[in-house]
């Protein structure tokens, strides 16, 4: 009996030790069998993407199956998926390999949340029939691990646990996966998503990012924040610019060695106790970041094309090239168009959509093709992944 007592309780031992190691973060998921009982329902509202292949360019694949993440010839592009966003993130990969001059070298890190009404399960799925030959990983996003130090924000939908997804990447990703592009699930790429990917942090910097300096940035923080001349003076010498946290280039070596997940939940925190700002997860970024952003052109982001946060409304491109579509903000084009009311510019996402209602409406015209607006001609022709 003393016997069987002592190996319980070396068992209950283990089990504890094995929880306190269980990552914080996230779970990876690779594949699942088929669930036909899901085959008829959100499966079927997806039409596969076409079969695009490397140009001659590229670096020889390597004919496995599988892809390791830690291939070192990979771009490496991390994406939230749920099932509100959904649709915009199917639109994004299609347009990130319509464009791509290498789209067999692409590898997606998608995080879904662990408690989404759509599992990680079924969007795995989702995303193998959509993509069937696409390298990915889905990753469940624990959202205890952050929802704690959420604060009320100017819109309801920045409060989503997977919006502060981004802080973690340097946990929840790979360790051997040291670059990584996050891209929103409200973009559509025009260009070749490599160009975005060789750009260089000087200085050291961790990321990079469209800076748009004409920007109010005063505006981003309360009087709390700049009334005080201790959080106020956390800029020192920097000249802090406001960016879009939606696309970024992120060295996460770097990160993980400066240990920036915690700068960021440390000022979480911080808002929780003297509501320093009303806009969700990006101030974190910009106080941490602020002034020391490796400068991206800014035809990667044009963002802002879902209005502001309360009306939604139309805008304009901003001025000069284009390789970048962003509709930040509370209009989304799928709801506009759905709705019948949609602004001009959604149009542009229309042909990446692959929402099968829609396909089923919509035939390409001469004005209505897939659009390339950075004069870029290095389109690639390529297979997904095995």
């Amino acid at each position: 009996m003393a016997l069987r007592r002592g190996s319980i309780t070396a068992t209950v031992a283990l089990l504890s030790l094995l929880l306190l190691l269980w990552p914080l973060m996230c779970l990876a998921i690779r594949s699942f069998p088929p669930d036909s009982r899901l085959s008829n329902t959100i499966f079927s509202q997806f039409a596969e993407a076409p079969d695009y292949r490397n140009g001659g360019e590229c670096p020889l694949s390597s004919g496995k199956e599988s892809v390791s993440s830690c291939d070192r010839s990979l771009v490496h592009i991390a994406m939230t998926l749920d099932s509100e966003y959904l649709r915009g993130s199917v639109a994004a990969v299609h347009s990130v390999l319509r464009h791509a001059s290498c789209p067999e070298h692409v590898f997606f890190h998608f995080i879904a949340a662990e408690f989404d009404p759509v599992s990680p399960r079924v969007l795995t799925q989702l995303v193998r029939s959509t993509f069937p030959s696409l390298n990915f990983k889905v990753y469940i996003f624990r959202e205890d691990t952050v929802i704690n130090l959420i604060s009320s924000s100017i819109r309801q939908a920045l409060e989503n646990p997977l919006n502060y997804a981004r802080n973690y990447l340097g946990d929840i990703l790979d360790p051997c996966v040291n670059r990584v592009i996050y891209l929103d699930s409200d973009i559509i790429l025009v260009d070749d998503i490599r160009k975005l990917w060789t750009i260089t942090l000087t200085k050291n910097r961790v990321i990079g990012a469209p800076e748009y300096c004409h920007a109010n940035f005063t505006s981003y923080f309360t009087d709390n924040f700049w009334f005080d001349p201790v959080l106020a003076g956390v800029f020192g010498s920097r000249t802090p610019c406001y960016f879009n946290t939606g696309v970024m280039v992120m060295d996460l070596e770097k990160w993980r060695e400066g240990n920036y997940r915690r700068k960021i939940e440390n000022w979480m925190e911080l808002q929780r106790k003297r509501r320093l700002y009303e806009l969700g997860s990006l101030p974190p970024f910009l106080v941490v970041f602020g002034g020391d952003v490796e400068p991206v052109d800014h035809r990667w982001n044009q963002h802002g094309l879902g209005g502001d946060n309360i009306q939604g409304s139309c805008r304009s491109l901003h001025p000069g090239p284009v390789s970048l579509l962003h509709w930040s903000g509370k209009g989304k084009p799928w709801v506009r168009l759905d709705e019948k009311r949609p602004c001009p510019l959604d149009h542009l996402w229309e042909p990446y959509d692959l929402y099968k209602p829609n396909r089923d409406r919509f035939r390409p015209s001469s004005h209505h093709l897939p659009l390339v607006l950075s004069g870029s001609n290095s389109i690639g022709y390529s297979n997904y992944f095995v």
